[in-house]
């Protein structure tokens, strides 16, 4: 059931937030290019791409289907993390990234998305803070040659865990070519997504639009509260919309959400996200 009331049903207001997917969560059977005509045509302008694909294919089934590549997922962030002890792991990292800027140059894509690294019982906070901002310091040159954008995401990694932290830690590297990739539904478990964008502003490159249930992660566990529908959750989209709006964000909204397995499920998102943009 979609919300109403609450901005959900406003006037569409001008925004100029572009609608996209992540392909990783596109569950529709067949080849790079029936996927893509699929989510052309439920209504999205783009697509973002996983590194490491075969660069040729997605040109392809791009120009085919129409699609623009809104930003590139590094596929190697989280078995090659920045912050993992092993030099040789690291050095694999930073190479997984150099070869997401390059496809990303490849499709026209404007930045790359990278989990930074992650901190557990062998990798302590301090570390993988030093150790991936001197790897992405080995990346950087590249992203600025290619004129790609490196955009670190806040996911569930126990790491760069407050708005303020995160904006230090992208200043601190001191590059026009690093930002940050804003997961909206992966703040709401323990934060309010507004405040991040206040804090982050400009430094946000590109968005990815999630929905999150409090309720079902008090339930069932913190992973269920991802599985809920647009509008249907606890993210107040109006006020996440409004904050966008005060600092200036233009650019892609993707979608990183469930639903994306039908034709019908894929319309289904792009009208929720139609509302979420006019909210």
């Amino acid at each position: 059931m979609l919300l109403a009331g609450a901005g959900y049903g406003a006037a569409a207001k001008k925004r100029n937030i572009r609608k996209a997917i992540m392909y990783e969560t596109i569950k529709i059977q067949g080849p790079v290019l029936a996927k893509f005509q699929a989510v052309k045509a439920a209504g999205f302008e783009g697509v973002e791409p996983s590194s490491h694909m075969n660069q040729q294919e997605v040109l392809a089934a791009l120009h085919a289907s129409g699609l623009a590549a809104a930003s590139v997922c590094c596929s190697t962030h989280w078995k090659k993390p920045l912050s993992d002890p092993d030099a040789a792991v690291r050095a694999a990292g930073v190479r997984g990234i150099e070869q997401a800027l390059r496809d990303a140059k490849a499709y026209g894509a404007s930045s790359v998305l990278v989990v930074p690294g992650a901190v557990n019982q062998q990798v302590s906070y301090a570390d993988a803070y030093t150790r991936s901002q001197a790897e992405l310091r080995k990346a950087l040159p590249l992203a600025e040659q290619l004129g790609v954008k490196i955009a670190i995401e806040n996911v569930w990694n126990h790491f760069l865990m407050s708005p303020l932290e995160a904006a230090r830690y992208i200043d601190e590297l001191q590059s026009s070519a690093i930002g940050w990739h804003f997961d909206v539904g992966n703040v709401i478990a323990y934060g309010w997504p507004e405040q991040w964008i206040h804090i982050l502003g400009k430094r946000i490159l590109k968005l990815h639009i999630k929905e999150y249930s409090r309720a079902k992660l008090d339930k069932t566990g913190p992973a269920s509260g991802f599985n809920v529908p647009f509008l249907e959750g606890d993210n107040r989209w109006p006020v996440v919309m409004q904050a966008l709006d005060d600092v200036g964000y233009q650019g892609w909204g993707i979608a990183e959400q469930p639903g994306a397995d039908s034709p019908e499920g894929l319309r289904d998102l792009t009208t929720r996200m139609d509302r979420i943009f006019a909210s």
